[in-house]
């Protein structure tokens, strides 16, 4: 692989960055991600009965998200501002205190309000993963490397939930958050050893003008916009495939002993269609892949919802998760396109606008996830109409974006 990305303003080593540490480093960021949502996933039933609460545990990955999407407002302006390693860092700091505050929580309360403290520091490595990208790459370049990061990245959801049981059996829940902030120092080391991206330059003033200015050049760009929306439809459709997952394991199927293999599993699958993808962007370009991966993924899952509403059926279980594969995976081919897209325009704004890229996807992604997530009991059509239901507008968003032009919406 061909060294691509330049060391624009790394003060300490002016050499350039290989592609490889800049997948590895980026990737190893998204994991940390991962890792703060999927290492609690099996251990619902054990934090409950050692916090003796009845309370519902999804809570534990909604503050979380929540906590996330606030904290891209904050970290953006400020990676704009001061550059993106120390915007990085200190997030990371955040997410070792929130981690170790949840390792040690007396309560549910009290865990609850590490975990969203455990999210704000998890914003920066998430968000800014793209900002980064943006400053060393261009165009089908980057959304070929976003893919590639995006492939490693699902190591995490692979092995994480896994790990997370595989420690259950040996030790109690609060090792599991111990680990991750373990790993967040891993990180800490690792974004100083990596280097600064954002020339000097190229920074923004942090005032609150720059930012509403930012916020409105963002906006006003068709390409930017439309592609924001798309993944604030598709970020829905992905999160009730997270955050249901496993009920629909436990309450439609009764399968709650095969949750974390098969979620690994769906994990795994994903990876190589992601790679292949990566050869398919750099010959038909990132546009022409994120709408066949996302039409593919609409037309399925719109096929899923008119057999489950006008035929009546309950689909058998291997069924549904055949089905669940192929449209959660095409919308994962799709994320990295539509990321690159949307900050294709954004030059020296990428922090602001992958922030808000982020929040908007967490904050309204997680929120039309959440009405659909309540209407899932005993069977699976909800979960299978709010997912075609949010896959087509995000569809519809992503064919409005056009064809990567960069023009404002007042000139388009």
């Amino acid at each position: 692989m061909t060294a691509l990305a330049t060391n624009q303003t790394n003060e300490s080593d002016d050499s350039p960055r290989s592609d490889r540490s800049v997948i590895a480093y980026l990737a190893f960021l998204g994991v940390l991600l991962a890792t703060g949502i999927d290492i609690a996933l099996p251990a619902y039933d054990v934090i409950a009965e050692g916090l003796n609460t009845s309370a519902d545990m999804s809570l534990i990955i909604t503050v979380y998200v929540v906590g996330m999407a606030i904290g891209q407002l904050i970290y953006g302006p400020l990676a704009d501002r001061f550059g993106r390693r120390p915007a990085v860092l200190s997030g990371l700091v955040l997410y070792v205190v929130g981690a170790v505050a949840s390792a040690l929580a007396p309560s549910f309360t009290v865990l609850l309000i590490a975990r969203g403290l455990w999210g704000l520091g998890a914003a920066a490595p998430a968000g800014l993963r793209s900002a980064i990208t943006r400053d060393l790459y261009s165009g089908d370049a980057m959304a070929r490397i976003t893919t590639i990061i995006m492939a490693v990245f699902l190591l995490g959801p692979i092995f994480t939930p896994l790990l997370g049981e595989a420690m259950l059996r040996f030790t109690s829940w609060p090792a599991i958050f111990w680990f991750a902030g373990a790993l967040a120092i891993i990180g800490a080391i690792w974004c100083l050893q990596f280097g600064e991206t954002l020339a000097e330059e190229k920074r923004r003033p942090l005032q609150f003008s720059q930012f509403r200015d930012g916020i409105r050049v963002v906006v006003r760009t068709r390409v930017t916009l439309g592609h924001m929306l798309a993944n604030v439809f598709l970020t829905g459709a992905f999160f009730i495939f997270l955050g249901s997952s496993q009920p629909v394991f436990q309450r439609v199927y009764g399968r709650e002993s095969q949750f974390a293999v098969l979620f690994a599993l769906l994990g795994a699958l994903t990876v190589p269609p992601l790679l292949l993808n990566n050869r398919f962007i750099e010959r038909y370009g990132s546009r022409r892949m994120s709408m066949i991966s996302c039409a593919g993924s609409t037309a399925l899952s719109i096929v899923g919802a008119l057999l489950v509403l006008v035929g009546g059926l309950e689909p058998d279980f291997w069924v549904w998760y055949v089905w669940l594969v192929l449209v959660s995976g095409l919308i994962t081919l799709s994320s990295p396109a539509i990321t690159a897209l949307a900050l294709e325009p954004m030059g020296e704004l990428a922090g602001t606008a992958s922030s808000l890229l982020f929040f908007t996807g967490f904050a309204f992604g997680a929120s039309l996830a959440a009405a659909v997530s309540p209407f899932i009991d005993n069977t699976v059509t909800p979960f299978v109409v709010g997912f075609a239901l949010y896959a087509l507008l995000g569809f519809l968003c992503l064919w409005w974006a056009g064809g990567g032009e960069t023009q404002e919406l007042q000139d388009a």
